[in-house]
């Protein structure tokens, strides 16, 4: 997932943030509103704008001032799901979205206008937050996309313990379909996250107004009750010791990036930028400037692709603790910031504090006759390059100029893709073997494809399964010029492509390197490539990316070619390869790069 810094440097690729997507505790107390006489709730679930407390207190830092305005409102399904399925045909078609409304064994479909939704980041324009200072002075007004997907918790006891629905919004800009839910009797935090912008507001006392903008009451039949907070902001600095202990630094924005280099080893608070970089991950945003929040790990989608998901600041439930702290007399934002509230899941919390579990390889190397039934296979596709960017050779090879990129490869399915690595005793390299299953789950054969292998170098250190995916790219008749030395992988779930696919897992398990891809004493390891997600990987260093120092200027594409040697079974081999336009430009210390759209996708 990780890049190379580019602090200081232009043209360089930045470190990603770590998106946490957490489940948050909304509490039972909360009575929704009851829509208003005049408004005609439409065939569905109700929906309620809350807020789970009536003040929140937002940080400023000195270093990078701005806050970002996570209010604490929450919007409410009762009387069934909240379901919306979204949908492309193809990247020729706009975005559709229709809301699945069931009730009982009937299942009715009603689409949204058209237009409305554009992308697969959210619903767009749905929430308005107009903040006035002290004096009753306007000082913001803005309005917010809302990601149904985002952290959400139970608005009462007898609600589902669980929700069905994914854990976040797709990010990928080549996602494909996606569903997005907010369970029955649960709530979605309204705060967009890192699909939002921090605003400037000078330390001090405001009151923000929080509503559902009229296009969506009136779509939804959600009245018009709109959600007052007051809001405290403090200016903070790191330098002051104000900021987040050693303790508490793994889940800090200061140190997050280190704890993920390591993929689960211990946080380093200031990783050089070789460490940064993990072989997973794009250009990304920077961490928002916020205090240590909820300690959590890696979970579902932590934004290996250039934009990550949409993450709530921090689960209400510990805001909750806090608050309690500071009522009783106790220093709730001292230097252990909010360190001091308990994480994990528990009763009454649900705070997404775990990271995604491991999948375990089978006990021993299977025996007998390799077989390959006719059952479903998995489907893998390439989608097309994107987080395109002109880089130089780093302190590596300096002086040259590389084409940098990221690339996924995808599962269509109806079947997972399962692979095993076994080692024998004092070998380096393990056998791989690719499994099937039968439509129970029963495992029904097996077939050698080829190995994996270690690889050391600082912010990889896992195992790759070799030839899953080639890159290549391709002069203006589409012949080959250049081809990447990349084509070992770990297969991790990081993004949702299209969760509308049969079978689609909506809850992978292995979505993080930590868990997905072994130690370098693992006699055995299992990575799986679920249906419906994808694995990005950045190639933004020599001998991934293309070195283009030589080449003449003109046109270009980024060929990205899944299972090129054909050692994995799948259903069709006919969709494995996925072209990028690219234009190269400039002069030699100096290159630059056009990207021009890929149909209706404007995504470099």
């Amino acid at each position: 997932m990780m890049t190379r810094s580019q602090q200081g440097r232009p043209n360089r690729l930045t470190r990603p943030s770590i998106a946490i997507a957490a489940a948050v505790a909304v509490t039972a107390g909360v009575v929704a509103a009851a829509p208003d006489a005049k408004t005609a709730a439409p065939a569905g679930p109700k929906l309620s704008l809350i807020a789970a407390s009536k003040s929140v207190t937002l940080d400023s830092w000195k270093d990078d001032p701005g806050v970002y305005l996570d209010l604490g409102t929450y919007l409410t399904s009762e009387k069934g799901a909240f379901e919306l399925k979204v949908t492309r045909k193809s990247y020729k078609d706009p975005v559709v979205a229709k809301q699945i409304i069931r009730n009982g064994k009937k299942t009715t479909t009603k689409t949204l206008p058209a237009g409305l939704v554009k992308d697969f980041a959210g619903l767009p324009g749905f929430m308005t937050v107009d903040v006035t200072d002290a004096a009753g002075k306007s000082v913001l007004k803005k309005t917010e996309s809302f990601c149904p997907n985002n952290a959400s918790g139970r608005v009462r006891p007898d609600a589902p313990a669980n929700s069905k629905y994914p854990q976040s919004c797709p990010s990928n800009p080549f996602t494909l379909g996606s569903v997005w839910g907010v369970e029955n009797g649960w709530a979605a935090n309204t705060f967009a996250g890192y699909y939002s912008a921090p605003v400037q507001l000078p330390a001090g006392k405001y009151t923000a107004k929080v509503s559902v903008t009229k296009k969506y009451r009136d779509l939804f039949g959600i009245a018009n009750k709109p959600q007052s907070v007051k809001v405290v902001v403090r200016e903070r600095s790191w330098e002051e010791g104000e900021g987040v202990s050693a303790s508490a630094a793994p889940s800090s924005a200061k140190s997050a990036h280190g704890a993920h280099a390591g993929h689960g080893a211990a946080a380093d608070p200031a990783p050089s930028a070789h460490d940064a970089h993990a072989g997973h991950g794009a250009p990304a945003r920077t961490d928002a400037p916020a205090a240590a929040t909820t300690g959590a790990g890696p979970t579902f989608n932590v934004g290996h692709g250039p934009y990550p998901p949409a993450p709530p600041a921090l689960p209400w439930a510990l805001k909750k603790q806090a608050a309690e702290k500071q009522a009783a007399g106790k220093d709730a934002f001292g230097a252990q910031g909010f360190s001091a509230a308990r994480v994990g899941d528990r009763a009454g919390q649900t705070d997404g504090s775990r990271q995604a579990p491991g999948v375990q390889p089978n006990a021993k190397r299977p025996t007998g006759k390799a077989t390959v039934p006719n059952v479903p296979k998995p489907d893998l596709r390439s989608l097309p390059a994107y987080g395109i960017t002109v880089s130089d050779g780093y302190e590596d090879v300096p002086g040259k100029d590389y084409l940098a990129f990221s690339a996924n490869v995808w599962n269509a399915g109806p079947a997972k893709l399962v692979v095993d690595g076994f080692r024998s005793p004092g070998k380096k390299l393990m056998d791989a073997y690719q499994y099937f299953y039968d439509a129970k789950g029963k495992q029904v054969g097996y077939t050698p494809t080829g190995t994996m292998e270690w690889d050391p170098r600082p912010g990889h250190e896992h195992w790759h399964f070799t030839d899953f995916a080639s890159y290549r790219l391709l002069k203006a008749d589409k012949k080959e010029t250049v081809r990447s030395g990349k084509e070992a992988f770990c297969l991790a779930n990081t993004d949702a492509v299209d969760y509308t696919v049969k079978n689609a897992n909506w809850h992978p398990s292995n979505t993080d390197l930590s868990t997905a891809c072994g130690q370098e004493n693992s006699i055995s390891v299992r990575e799986v490539l679920d249906v419906g997600s994808g694995d990005t990987y950045t190639q933004d260093l020599p001998g991934q990316s293309f070195d283009i120092t030589n080449l003449p200027n003109g046109t270009y594409y980024i060929q990205v070619l899944a299972n090129p040697e054909n050692r994995l079974k799948e259903t069709n081999h006919k969709n494995n390869s996925a072209l990028r336009k690219v234009v190269l430009g400039g002069k030699k210390g100096a290159r630059t790069v056009k990207v021009p759209a890929h149909h209706l996708v404007n995504a470099n």
